[in-house]
């Protein structure tokens, strides 16, 4: 959650700049966050691979994992901070009203030099999370939020003997931010007792081999395929969006932000899933593996019902906490009805996931996605806003097609694989119980 509050904070505070300086930071941040999101998936592929190790009680393993990936996810880190510099290039060419385009640029390009620092900051906090340890991670993420709230204030508004920098100000803050968290976890991990084990497995003996980092890509890409195919399919949405309307993406913008943070919320419980499931699986404990995400799920449920609750009885009222155009205003609060429909199966897709990625079942979760968001969602979101007339709720109506499908496929494969386990580890008790007897 702390990881989507700082475009949360950027777009509350650029709000106040203008209407086109919040729709240009939708614009920006749409892009931005495909690439983000794919350099996260790509990290959390080592989550599921610490949480087996530590299971089988190898932290050799787990320190040896964990040194491959901060060496890969460096070398990914320049490479998508290049992506990112080269399509600041046709941000032009998207269709974007020009006056967004011009604001957006500079911004853009500031946030797309935090790129690195993120994954530096994601290889450090999937390690931690992979052994159980979350809090250091939430701790430098809240800072960071508090460190990114004073310095929006100086630079976006001109505080202190500054000049008012606008949005290009958000985007100095969400880098030094950024910078801030990613170092400080470093550091704290690299100097915390409770570490010193890996970091002295990891020091001594230590040879980069292509079978690890082979173990690393195997997982991780088709995570970051995951996450980016559902992230991408929503960014194009909101270049949809642009097409109906500057005040249409600014609402837009709004709504995203606030489903956003309940995702990320149970995106927080997703993780948990998976470092349990990993757990349980290289334990060869399948019964409580399956319980273990089988609840997860169940608290999602209860918790995306009153995220639901919240935004159908107060659609008029969260909006104002980002702007006061009342235009702006009347389309969010018509998007946040739909954004409460979409909870239920935003929460139950992404838990899912997480239980399935336990598994290291990659594969086929990714085939899931590629069709629920780019063969469903997309199309039904422009058939029902540009065909039938829909128009800006058009749009999150085909996010609701894609995120329904996706959370029944998932939950069917999770329950029918776990279900499937269970019974063959049984079998085999069974047949040992029936030949110690004869």
């Amino acid at each position: 959650m702390g990881q989507m509050l700082t475009g949360i904070v950027d777009n509350m505070m650029v709000g106040r700049v203008g209407t086109t300086s919040l729709a240009a930071a939708s614009f920006a941040n749409g892009i931005f966050s495909n690439v983000m999101i794919f350099g996260m998936g790509f990290a959390i592929g080592l989550t599921p691979l610490i949480g087996k190790a530590i299971g089988r009680k190898d932290h050799s393993k787990a320190a040896n994992l964990f040194r491959h990936s901060l060496l890969v996810n460096l070398i990914l880190g320049v490479l998508l901070t290049s992506v990112l510099f080269v399509a600041s290039n046709y941000m032009d060419k998207m269709g974007q009203p020009d006056q967004v385009v011009t604001e957006a640029i500079p911004y853009f390009l500031v946030i797309s030099s935090s790129m690195l620092p993120l994954m530096i900051f994601f290889s450090f906090k999937q390690f931690t999370e992979g052994i159980s340890v979350t809090k250091p991670a939430m701790v430098f993420t809240l800072l960071s939020n508090l460190l990114n709230v004073i310095l929006n204030y100086i630079l976006i508004y001109g505080k202190f003997g500054m000049e008012p920098m606008g949005l290009v100000g958000a985007g100095w803050a969400t880098l030094i931010s950024r910078i801030f968290q990613a170092i400080g976890l470093f550091a704290y991990v690299w100097f915390a007792k409770r570490f010193s084990a890996y970091n002295h497995k990891a020091h001594h003996h230590f040879v980069f081999r292509k079978e690890t980092i082979k173990e690393l890509v195997s997982i991780g890409v088709p995570i970051a395929l995951q996450f980016t195919m559902e992230v991408a399919a929503f960014a194009f949405g909101t270049i949809m969006m642009g097409w109906v309307g500057k005040t249409e993406l600014a609402a837009h913008q709004i709504a995203l932000s606030l489903a956003s943070l309940t995702f990320m919320t149970v995106s927080g419980m997703a993780s948990a899933t998976t470092v349990r499931v990993s757990n349980q699986y290289g334990e060869g404990n399948y019964k409580e593996m399956r319980l273990a995400a089988m609840t997860a799920c169940y608290m999602v449920i209860v918790f995306m019902a009153i995220s639901a609750i919240v935004f159908l009885t107060f659609n008029h009222v969260l909006p104002l906490a980002f702007i006061s155009d009342p235009d702006v205003i009347k389309v969010a609060a018509s998007l946040l009805i739909l954004a409460g429909v979409f909870q239920l199966f935003d929460g139950v897709q992404v838990t899912m996931m997480g239980a399935l990625r336990g598994l290291s079942d990659v594969k086929v979760p990714t085939y899931i996605a590629l069709i629920a968001y780019w063969f469903i969602a997309l199309p039904v979101a422009y058939i029902f806003s540009f065909k039938l007339g829909f128009n800006e709720s058009g749009i999150w109506i085909g996010f609701c097609s894609g995120l329904g499908i996706a959370s029944i496929l998932l939950y069917i494969r999770f329950n029918h694989i776990s279900k499937q386990m269970i019974n063959k580890q049984n079998m085999k008790i069974d047949n040992n119980i029936s030949y110690q007897s004869a």
